[in-house]
């Protein structure tokens, strides 16, 4: 039997519900989507490496992975002028590593 009284009170959690759109919305976009695909194949790349690969400009690189960042759905480790990246461990990037294996 659903324990609605309990289902009622998770969908009351308004700021995971909003975090989890936002980052739903984050990867609905067709460049941040392909990095992140990029990311589940490579455990890190760089900045260039992402760019070169998806042939697009370095700033389109740069400004998508500052909004996945924001969102604490990669991480990034400087390496002097080069700046890598890679998945961090969520579960939101658990499900979109599951989902894109899968395709």
């Amino acid at each position: 039997m659903v324990n609605k009284k309990q289902i009622r009170k998770k969908l009351k959690n308004r700021k995971a519900l909003l975090e989890c759109a936002k980052q739903f919305g984050l990867v609905g976009d067709l460049t941040r989507m392909k990095i992140c695909w990029l990311l589940c194949e490579y455990k890190e790349l760089s900045v260039g490496e992402i760019a070169e690969t998806l042939n697009v400009s370095i700033s389109v690189v740069s400004h998508s992975l500052r909004r996945l960042r924001k969102h604490h759905l990669v991480n990034s480790r400087r390496d002097y002028k080069q700046v890598f990246y890679s998945l961090s461990n969520t579960s939101f990037n658990r499900l979109l590593k599951k989902s894109l294996h899968n395709l």
